[in-house]
């Protein structure tokens, strides 16, 4: 059973950065894809963005493409949000998730079967 730890959160201004880590422990971890979801208080999850078990694909949301980078380390059981040019909009909740499939970083809520207990990002305007 895989257990996903979230951590990096925190207040920043409009314009900053922040990097969010995903620790998985508990196996299997390299052979799913993993993503970040994101939800705002009274507002559904939303995804952002998602990446395969090797690395070689990603998948973003439109409104983080360019600003938000998805990277994970199989050796270290680790998966990682590079967030920049933060906006007020981007605040909210990120979730950690593991998907049921290994090749394909969707970005349906319904494909993830694994969720950590998120970090709490806060952009100031």
């Amino acid at each position: 059973q895989v257990q996903l730890v979230e951590s990096g959160g925190g207040l920043v201004q409009a314009g900053g950065s922040l990097r969010l880590s995903c620790a998985a422990s508990g196996r299997p971890f390299s052979t799913y894809a993993m993503g970040w979801f994101r939800q705002a208080p009274g507002k559904e999850r939303d995804f952002v963005a998602a990446i395969s078990w090797s690395g070689g694909s990603t998948n973003y949301a439109d409104s983080v493409k360019g600003r938000f980078t998805i990277s994970r380390d199989n050796a270290k059981n680790s998966v990682s949000l590079q967030m920049n040019s933060l906006k007020p909009e981007d605040t909210g909740r990120y979730y950690c998730a593991r998907s049921r499939y290994s090749a394909s970083p969707t970005r349906w809520a319904n494909d993830y079967n694994t969720w950590g207990q998120g970090t709490q990002v806060t952009v100031s305007s």
